[in-house]
């Protein structure tokens, strides 16, 4: 219908969700689940991240990424598959192409309290520069701020799907979620690198929804239906939440993947650097993403195989070149 198709992704007030006044709850379900139908992406405010937290991030991830080379790789580990630490320029790159992408990144994963909980043992030990005392404290309370966020749209999520309000949350509890600090370095001499080398190929996200900081920067580009790039605006004080291909996959296609992709600028100003923080929430790996059976129609049927969510990502690691078959 192509009056709905939009030329900007919506925004939302989460503190409408967290409100307490059912009335604004239930227009918050009902136009995040819209969106989520139709584009996939919004827009949010009231997130929980304080203006001193977001500056003390981005002070420590700037001054990590400015590390020479050398400094940098000695947090990387090619065993962990890029799930912990740094992961350096060129090394990922988009499904189905083979040229990487001009970004480098660090990875800061789920830090489990719970002794009693066994999933502790699958995930392995987050990885700390030591040139950067503040790094741990800024990058956990980043991932704590986005993961209640993100806990709070799933069960917008689970309200819209008709489904009981706490459906997500054991599934995610102590999930494989990532914080990923992005540095889009500088191409000092753009004719030395790939002529179809992009910052971040069109891709879809694997997990189950993205909560991205530093999306207002130019260069974050949504495909619409019709084939429309259109570029993501979101204001200072918004992040980003976009639906991954694990909730797509779990409801059956009714909530949209949407592809995206970040472009270059031009070319005089391929010479600075772009920074963002995407937070990926994971479930548990355990999670099935079997299509949820209200999801299942005749007139939309069942569209892929029955798959957990750590069979999942593995299969996508072996794709974007971060795992060996």
């Amino acid at each position: 219908m192509e009056e709905k198709l939009l030329e900007e992704i919506p925004s939302l007030d989460l503190a409408d969700f967290r409100s307490g006044d059912p009335e604004r709850k239930a227009r918050f379900v009902q136009q995040l689940g819209e969106a989520y139908q139709n584009i996939g992406f919004v827009a949010l405010k009231n997130h929980g991240l304080t203006d001193e937290q977001t500056q003390a991030l981005y002070r420590d991830v700037k001054q990590f990424f400015s590390l020479p080379d050398e400094a940098k790789q000695r947090y990387e580990n090619p065993a962990l598959a890029g799930q912990r630490g740094y992961i350096s320029k060129g090394k990922e790159h988009a499904k189905g192409r083979n040229t990487g992408d001009l970004k480098e990144f660090f990875h800061v994963g789920q830090e489990v309290d719970d002794e009693n909980d066994p999933i502790r043992h699958e995930y392995p030990d987050n990885i700390w520069p030591e040139e950067i005392s503040s790094f741990r404290e800024s990058t956990l309370t980043t991932y704590k701020t986005l993961e209640a966020a993100g806990k709070d749209v799933l069960k917008a999520i689970a309200l819209y799907l008709k489904l009981p309000e706490n459906y997500f949350d054991d599934k995610v509890r102590n999930g494989n979620s990532i914080l990923r600090p992005i540095h889009y370095f500088p191409i000092e001499n753009p004719d030395a690198v790939p002529a179809d080398a992009v910052r971040a190929a069109e891709h879809g996200d694997i997990n189950l929804i993205t909560l991205l900081m530093g999306a207002s920067a130019d260069g974050l580009q949504v495909k619409r239906r019709d084939d429309k790039w259109i570029p993501i605006t979101a204001l200072p004080d918004q992040i980003v939440v976009n639906v991954g291909d694990m909730l797509q996959r779990l409801t059956n296609g009714v909530l949209k993947s949407t592809i995206h992709r970040v472009v270059n600028p031009a070319r005089e100003k391929m010479n600075s650097s772009r920074f963002s923080v995407p937070f990926f929430m994971h479930p548990r790996s355990e999670m099935s993403l079997a299509a949820l059976p209200s999801c299942v129609t005749p007139e939309n049927p069942k569209k892929e195989a029955d798959i957990t969510a750590g069979e999942f990502l593995n299969e996508r690691l072996i794709e974007l070149g971060l795992k060996k078959k």
